[in-house]
């Protein structure tokens, strides 16, 4: 889909990735064989509510995996500058490669990364300019699927009537209340720790600061004009039609930023 194929090799990352996959399998095999197909057997639930849950599942891991394998924007060995434009690089003082400002260096990937945001070990790679909206739509329909997951366990004990169970043999069906129970309790958890997460990116591009400079203290107010929300998302989406952020099977064609609103990193 026009991104360039990333590799990391780093266990640790590997078994986060592991994880959160797990999560996603569990709850796509085991929601629907427990509540969604028996609720529709029955006519307590549309169709469209399961095909709402696909679609969620859908998104979720195919930003999971676009965002995993893509490019966050590795700077290549020897950077063509442009004249105009030599003013707005800089020296890194670890690899000893030019790089643009508001770069930074990668001590897990080695390498440098435009406009890195952090390295993320759930998706083993690096949030960077050019893989930033794929984390964004990655944290979004995670938060979807989780709540939608937890709003499914609640109504199918305390809402819907109960079903009219005549396959007791089948595993979902003699395990259904633990299954239900795990389900709920991944679904807390992975709500929790994303909501956290994705506030502090839109924040983030609210306020045009990545987790780096925010840590390092070195974005100030006066340091570069602020800019509007739709122009910071627009930038970072790679369109400006809102439409398409919500989108991650499409390619990204990045804007072109001036290179005032640049800072050093």
């Amino acid at each position: 889909m026009g991104l360039r194929i990333h590799f990391v090799i780093d266990p640790q990352g590997w078994c986060c990735m592991g994880l959160i996959i797990f999560v996603w399998l569990y709850n796509t095999i085991f929601i629907p064989q427990i509540i969604l197909f028996p609720r529709y057997e029955e006519g307590h639930v549309s169709a469209v509510v399961i095909l709402c849950y696909y679609f969620c599942s859908l998104f979720c891991i195919a930003s999971l995996l676009r965002a995993s394998v893509a490019d966050p924007g590795k700077l290549p060995e020897n950077p063509k500058i442009p004249l105009t434009e030599r003013e707005f690089w800089e020296l890194c003082n670890k690899c000893n490669m030019m790089r643009p400002k508001r770069s930074h260096h990668c001590s897990r990937c080695g390498h440098c990364v435009r406009r890195m945001d952090h390295h993320c070990p759930w998706i083993n790679n690096c949030v960077g300019e050019d893989n930033h909206w794929l984390f964004l739509q990655l944290c979004f329909y995670t938060q979807i699927l989780s709540s939608y997951t937890l709003i499914l366990d609640f109504c199918h004990y305390y809402y819907f009537l109960p079903l009219k169970k005549d396959n007791w043999d089948v595993f979902v069906c003699r395990h259904e209340l633990a299954l239900l129970r795990i389900s709920a309790f991944m679904g807390l958890v992975v709500l929790g720790g994303i909501s956290g997460l994705f506030y502090t990116q839109l924040m983030g591009i609210f306020t045009d600061t990545t987790s780096i400079e925010k840590m390092s203290n070195c974005c100030e107010d006066i340091s570069r004009p602020r800019k509007p929300w739709q122009q910071s998302f627009s930038e970072v989406f790679g369109t400006r039609w809102k439409i398409l952020w919500f989108i991650p099977f499409r390619q990204r064609q990045p804007l072109r930023v001036p290179y005032h609103f640049a800072n050093h990193v």
